[in-house]
């Protein structure tokens, strides 16, 4: 059976260090691309020794500036590079390159007769790294004119409607001999389900190279396999996955994910950002995704475009799960019974009647944690920047609802048994606190408060950092995110997780 190859790009500036990454992650990988263009000059006259060197299936490449590569030093200079790189190539198959990469305009008579003399096959590549491309198919057809070489087309994304518009136009293309890549963070889904595209390869990229394509974002070769089970995607395999904005980092993909493979379901859960909840819908519906988790800031959006909405929804206005059933997209909310089964953990108790409770924040991922702490006995503020927020999420409960600002300090103090996190302030932020990564910078916690941060990337955030120095016992959200999956995972497939 045929399936989309895992190629490592190797943007290492010598040959020895880009061997040395290949060695690395050889058990990941299918294939490699030797990225000529970082090569330090010196370096580039050794090309030539790197297939036997390599010791699997390798792609020369010297990408132009023009393309995303850092070659700059004109097309004269680019085909010697290649011309001693495939020139007297030897009978053996191991000492020659098996693929090379030219751009579309790249059409030089003598490499090419010397390519196809020794059985190395051309990717001929289009590269558009600010717009994206359009008639797929089409230009597909034209880069193969000669029908022996494999056709690459890679372009930047503006939205998600730009790559759902890739795997419309790749429906029905019938062979493995193609590449089709969105490039840059809207584009990750390209790169998991090659297979679904039916593309040849996919690139994948070694974090810590110097000069490595993470801005292209490429996935690391251990991530591809480990956490995305690359290898085992196939056409039948179902979707599921998460969107959001920025949507910069999650740990859903490693907790659903590894519940397929224990369950040995044939699924696969992968990110796909939106800036418009409007727009990941749609290519859910057209991709096929079966399911998916939502996260800030669309929440409260998911409630509302819904086909279908359970009653938890309704009563919270906010989803944090959608599921496709005959036709129609149905809305369900786990951030509750997740948030409530992490808290009473961390606090110990079996409800929280008498206890005062902050919440910090009124957004869609507040809405499911203050009707979860209602049904708790919890009594409750609710503080937010923008006070009809807080207003309209408190009465609903019979709360009470102040301005987030450095006069609320005294207000927090009064129900602060218990203080709930729940911006996105401090995500990505290991830095000290400041008004900028810590919601409540301006307050002084007394060492008995108990403080649980929804943000879980970083583990210890600004605020948590902050709190436990005081003596606070705090929590990050990485088990409410646990618990909240656990109950999609049984919406997505009607089996119980543990």
């Amino acid at each position: 059976m045929e399936r989309t190859k895992i190629c490592l790009t190797l943007t290492g500036k010598t040959i020895a260090e880009n061997l040395q990454t290949l060695k690395k992650y050889r058990q990941y990988i299918d294939m490699a691309e030797l990225r000529a263009d970082f090569l330090e000059d010196d370096e580039k006259l050794y090309v030539r020794k790197f297939p036997r060197l390599a010791g699997l299936p390798s792609i020369l490449t010297v990408r132009r500036k023009i393309d995303g590569g850092q070659f700059d030093e004109g097309e004269a200079s680019r085909t010697i590079i290649f011309g001693k790189a495939l020139s007297f190539a030897g009978e053996d198959s191991q000492d020659n390159f098996d693929y090379v990469d030219f751009e579309e305009d790249f059409r030089v008579p003598s490499l090419q007769d010397a390519v196809h003399a020794f059985g190395t096959k051309i990717i001929r590549s289009v590269h558009d790294m600010k717009n994206p491309v359009r008639n797929l198919r089409e230009r597909l057809e034209s880069l193969n004119a000669s029908g022996v070489e494999i056709p690459k087309i890679a372009f930047m994304p503006h939205s998600l409607k730009d790559v759902q518009d890739l795997f419309e136009q790749a429906q029905g293309l019938k062979d493995f001999n193609h590449i089709l890549v969105a490039m840059g963070p809207l584009g990750t889904p390209s790169r998991i389900l090659g297979s679904k595209l039916k593309n040849f390869l996919t690139y994948t990229s070694p974090s810590e190279t110097t000069g490595n394509l993470s801005c292209l974002s490429h996935l690391d070769p251990v991530t591809l396999n480990d956490v995305y089970h690359f290898r085992n995607i196939t056409e039948s395999t179902e979707l599921f996955g998460i969107t959001g904005w920025p949507l910069s980092a999650t740990s859903s993909p490693e907790v659903h994910n590894k519940a397929y493979a224990e369950k040995k379901l044939d699924c696969v859960y992968i990110p796909f950002r939106s800036e418009k909840f409007y727009d990941a819908l749609s290519f859910a519906t057209a991709v096929g995704i079966k399911g998916f988790s939502v996260t800030i800031p669309h929440k409260e959006s998911a409630a509302k475009e819904a086909d279908i909405v359970d009653e938890k929804v309704s009563a919270i206005g906010a989803s944090n799960t959608m599921v496709f059933k005959d036709g129609k997209w149905f809305a369900y909310n786990t951030d509750a019974p997740g948030f409530a089964r992490s808290l009473l953990e961390f606090t110990g108790l079996k409800n929280l009647k008498h206890k005062k409770v902050s919440v910090i924040g009124a957004g869609g991922a507040s809405r499911g944690i203050v009707y979860a702490l209602s049904e708790l006995g919890a009594k409750v503020c609710i503080f937010n920047r923008t006070l009809s927020k807080a207003k309209e999420l408190a009465v609903k409960y019979g709360f009470d609802y102040a301005l987030l600002d450095t006069a609320s300090a005294d207000k927090i103090k009064k129900y602060s048994d218990i203080i709930i996190q729940t911006t996105s302030k401090g995500m990505g932020e290991k830095g000290p606190s400041n008004s900028e990564n810590d919601p409540i910078y301006f307050y002084d916690f007394s060492g008995k408060e108990l403080l649980l941060d929804i943000v879980y990337h970083p583990a210890v955030t600004p605020v948590m950092k902050r709190a436990s120095e005081s003596g606070c016992k705090v929590l990050n959200g990485y088990d409410m995110l646990k618990y909240q999956a656990y109950e999609q995972f049984k919406l997505f497939t009607g089996t119980d997780i543990n």
